[in-house]
């Protein structure tokens, strides 16, 4: 597990949430459907937003890391079992070197992370926006901002980690 490139990858919701929530792209779209105000985002503390926003960011990148990150399946299923699968373990690590590699790419740890936005992210923002009676239009500014962010996060991930 590559930490900086973890750490690194948490910049990633900030980064696109600072061109996503702009006025000029969808800033005004989401004000307006979140029943935000110039003067209510003045008025919050905005240092503990971002640390708290970078601290749950991080824990994303970690989760995401176990979701692009195939070959970590298979050292979790045997790891911590005690010396009676040694020899399961030296077979193991004998095969992981021949394929440790294989979907290791950019484009593959998108794909992926663009499925974990759709079919995990999308789902749990749009059930609070229901039950918080907002409408499609913040479903739709916040979860594309989801997929968006999580794919790049996997892309990147997959890459470099």
């Amino acid at each position: 597990m590559n930490i900086p490139i973890l750490l690194l990858t948490a910049l990633i919701p900030m980064v696109v949430g600072f061109i996503w929530y702009n006025p000029k792209v969808m800033g005004t779209m989401w004000m307006e459907a979140s029943g935000m105000t110039e003067e209510k985002i003045r008025s919050g503390n905005m240092a503990l937003t971002y640390g708290l926003s970078l601290v749950f960011a991080v824990l994303l990148s970690l989760m995401m890391h176990a979701i692009v990150i195939h070959q970590m399946h298979l050292d979790s299923i045997f790891g911590g079992m005690g010396e009676s699968l040694e020899a399961t373990k030296e077979y193991l690590d004998a095969q992981h070197a021949g394929w440790h590699e294989n979907y290791r790419t950019f484009k593959h740890g998108l794909f992926h992370g663009t499925i974990a936005g759709f079919l995990f992210a999308l789902p749990i923002l749009a059930t609070n926006a229901l039950f918080e009676q907002k409408g499609f239009k913040y479903i739709f500014v916040n979860g594309a901002y989801w997929i968006i962010t999580i794919a790049l996060m996997g892309g990147v991930i997959c890459q470099f980690a």
